[in-house]
């Protein structure tokens, strides 16, 4: 397996996995899966890192950055979004793609990483708290989906020093060309 820039062509396989999340879980309150085409124009946001596994040629599963919240102030923080492929739970895929995310997120500038994750899973709690990330909140009865009621809870985790003024964000892009690698 690898860990690898996603690329335009793999905004399929992204979506396909994507949607079996939204038709049979309450993982992702989506009602409907974005096109192939919208995730297409997340992979190709040079602010923000969009990582693919794959294995024996196949995607595997994804994570992305995107921005947490829109006003300037919060430029230096982001929201994680990962995926695997039903069946890869377990296997150190989604170990591989948060940490080499978080890799490059603290490479371009990025301060804080947030997740938001639909109770219960305690796999990715488990995931995320083995990464450093620290609970931050419940939000009880959030989400309705599939006939119910979801909490959820706010995880997050400190990138770098926030001491003084922070450096303004590198590009995803910029990161890649020093680094050579993911």
């Amino acid at each position: 397996m690898r860990i690898r820039p996603a690329e335009a062509a793999d905004a399929s396989a992204v979506a396909a996995i994507y949607d079996y999340y939204v038709q049979h879980t309450a993982i992702t309150f989506a009602a409907k899966a974005p096109s192939a085409a919208a995730f297409a124009a997340k992979i190709a946001d040079e602010r923000y890192p969009f990582l693919i596994a794959e294995d024996a040629g196949q995607v595997s599963g994804f994570i992305y950055a995107a921005s947490f919240r829109e006003k300037e102030a919060f430029r230096w923080d982001v929201e994680l979004t990962i995926y695997l492929l039903p069946g890869r739970v377990g296997c150190g895929t989604g170990r591989m793609l948060m940490e080499a995310c978080l890799r490059i997120l603290s490479a371009q500038g990025y301060l804080n990483a947030y997740s938001c994750i639909t109770l219960p899973n305690e796999r990715s709690i488990g995931l995320h708290k083995h990464l450093g990330f620290v609970e931050l909140g419940v939000f009880p009865r959030t989400g309705y989906k599939l006939g119910r009621w979801h909490d959820v809870i706010w995880l997050g985790k400190t990138l770098g020093q926030q001491n003084g003024i922070p450096a303004e964000i590198r590009l995803v892009t910029d990161v890649f060309a020093q680094q050579g690698k993911v």
